[in-house]
């Protein structure tokens, strides 16, 4: 830390008590009182050199012969920065330093001690060193933070303004081009780091300083002062991102709640105490810069949960739903589960919170695809592209809802809208909601049967995987229409597939027949890798599979009728159903080549409608 030393007489002030007395073999004839303390002095090395002491000893020394004594409680600094400036007024040994040179500039112009009084005065000195010390990083923290003593004369003066518009330039500025002390840290290096030459010591070749190596000496400001540093940064065109990780930095040091392994709760939080946090807190969020991703939405989260303990304003967390929204991909299903902290709890966790946030998110979506819309979903129908934010966001949202799902206390009404903020292509498969209604249904089981019609609506059965589907057609808590409505696409798919089988074994039976590859022939050479004998086991291979899925249809066949069975009053429609479906989907020949289906099943009542062919349509299309 840079010093500047003034003076060169010996220590002349002893304390007796709370008084200070210059010891110099000369009685005293004035009294100065600053608050509690006093001090014994003598008129000529005040008065030449304050033009305030004086006027005020000679105010004093007309009006009584006795000695003289003056107030001078307004002193910034008060007693300890007055016996600073008594031992210049003597000629005392002192030192300035970064923590004492600002309350001593300001106490310098209130007692009026500038060049009118004698060269080199303490106003003068002070300045002097106050430029030396603006060129050192650690040393304007340090002289920033005493701003705080005085913070009116020194704004008055504007040391606070130089402090900062210092800080901001040596953290904006590429240190590789300076020789700046960026941090007291620095100043403990090992020895065996110096370099040695010709008996000299020198320092050694700096390391690599990383971006963020002014975070941690910022963080220590208080906030008033932090707000005007990062402004100034960002005025001088520092990135969002580097702004926002100091802002980071700040809230986890001094927001106690916003610390992931902390045990703090709002009942260990004084009264006085909250409403100072709540106050910082609601002027970080002010800070945050309006850019996209620039934050960890993991980090928005905890902000956003520690505003609610704290019961910020309601501007305050609507500022950082709409963050959380705008990059809700990003987050975690174990940070979107927010504790129910409201006054009236009915659920366990804040359901209308993550409601919110997630029309946030459907709103910048839409924003963002709405000139794209009919491409976007034709892609995500296609199925071969990489997960699209709000894929990703149904994906969590299931999740969140299996979690959510067991609270008693969950109104279906609720579980609906959360459910169905999403357009269908969102979810290329509805595995997930699938869970998360089997769970909800496990645990509401008082719901009627059109409720439950109602809830499962939520997921489209042919968007189910072989798992699940297995798993729903044994689910005993599902309405049968929907187990039917399982089984019927599981056997459509099935079938589909089978067909698709024979295709390829009819093929692989024609690329034996010399005659019927005589054009192939002519149009490409023949692969000499490729024997008959191999074209036969590949072809073996394929009937096997086509057995194997002909016998599972079989016990799919069979599992149907003992389910329906089970639940007499359904026998009827299952045999009206399995009397249609006979109809309409006759035994199927051997396929061969130029085989084609001459008719079109219909598929049974989906959701109160009937299903005329749009997915067999599309289906065999595909083979």
């Amino acid at each position: 830390m840079a010093c500047v030393k003034l003076g060169s007489k010996p220590e002349a002030f002893r304390l007796d008590g709370n008084s200070w007395i210059c010891s110099t073999g000369l009685p005293s004839d004035v009294v100065i009182e600053v608050g509690d303390t006093s001090f014994h002095l003598h008129k000529f090395p005040l008065l030449s050199r304050s033009g305030l002491l004086e006027s005020l000893i000679g105010e004093c020394s007309r009006d009584t012969e006795q000695k003289c004594t003056v107030r001078l409680d307004e002193i910034p600094g008060g007693a300890k920065t007055f016996l600073l400036v008594a031992k210049f007024c003597y000629g005392v040994k002192l030192e300035l330093t970064a923590t004492n040179v600002v309350s001593i500039r300001c106490a310098a112009e209130y007692l009026r001690m500038n060049e009118d009084y004698g060269d080199a005065n303490l106003i003068a000195q002070t300045e002097n060193f106050m430029n030396e010390i603006f060129g050192s990083w650690s040393d304007s923290i340090k002289a920033l933070e005493t701003c705080e003593e005085v913070l009116t004369q020194a704004e008055e003066l504007h040391v606070v303004s130089r402090c900062i518009t210092s800080l901001a330039m040596k953290a904006c500025a590429d240190l590789s081009m300076f020789n700046w002390p960026i941090s007291s840290h620095s100043e403990s290096e090992s020895p065996a780091r110096a370099a040695v030459w010709n008996g000299i010591c020198a320092a050694g070749k700096a390391d690599a300083v990383s971006e963020d190596w002014w975070y941690e000496d910022a963080s220590i400001l208080k906030l008033p002062f932090y707000r005007r540093l990062i402004l100034a940064i960002a005025n001088r065109g520092m990135t969002p991102e580097r702004v926002a990780g100091s802002v980071m930095r700040y809230a986890v040091r001094h927001l106690p709640l916003m610390r992931r392994h902390s045990s703090a709760t709002r009942s260990t939080i004084s009264s006085s105490s909250e409403a100072d946090q709540k106050n910082l807190l609601e002027q970080i969020v002010e800070l945050l810069p309006y850019q996209k991703a620039v934050f960890p939405t993991n980090f928005l989260l905890r902000l956003l949960r520690t505003s609610m303990i704290l019961h910020a304003g309601s501007l305050c967390r609507e500022n950082l739903e709409r963050r959380i929204g705008a990059q809700l991909e990003q987050a975690l299903l174990e940070d979107i589960l927010i504790p129910n902290m409201g006054c009236s709890v009915e659920t366990l966790y804040d359901i209308d919170c993550i409601e919110r946030i997630l029309n946030h998110f459907i709103e910048e979506e839409r924003d963002a695809n709405d000139p794209n819309a009919n491409c976007v979903e034709g892609q995500l129908m296609g199925g071969s592209h990489a997960l699209t934010p709000m894929t990703m966001v149904a994906n969590l949202v299931d999740s969140y809802l299996s979690e959510v799902a067991p609270d008693v206390n969950l109104k279906l009404p609720k579980f609906q809208s959360l459910a169905a903020v999403f357009p269908d292509y969102a979810r290329p498969l509805d595995d997930g909601i699938y869970r998360a209604i089997d769970i909800y249904l496990k645990a509401h089981p008082w719901l009627t049967d059109s409720e439950r019609e109602q809830l499962c609506r939520l997921m489209n059965c042919q968007k189910l995987s072989l798992e699940a589907s297995t798993h729903a057609a044994q689910n005993e808590r599902l309405p049968l229409r929907v187990i039917v409505q399982v089984l019927f696409f599981e056997q459509l798919r099935l079938r589909t597939s089978i067909a698709g089988w024979f295709f390829v074994s009819d093929n692989l039976d024609a690329s034996q027949n010399p005659s019927c590859n005589l054009v192939l022939a002519r149009a490409e050479a023949p692969n000499p890798g490729t024997t008959t004998q191999q074209f036969a086991m590949a072809a073996d291979d394929v009937r096997e599979k086509v057995c194997e899925l002909e016998k599972e249809c079989l016990s799919m066949k069979q599992d149907l009728e003992k389910l329906v069975k089970t639940r007499g009053s359904w026998n009827i429609l299952f045999r009206r159903l399995a009397f249609r479906l006979k109809s309409r989907f006759p035994k199927l020949p051997k396929l061969s080549n130029d085989a084609k289906v001459s008719e079109t099943p219909t598929a049974p009542l989906i959701d109160g409608k009937e299903n005329h062919g749009d997915t067999e349509k599309e289906e065999p299309s595909k083979i």
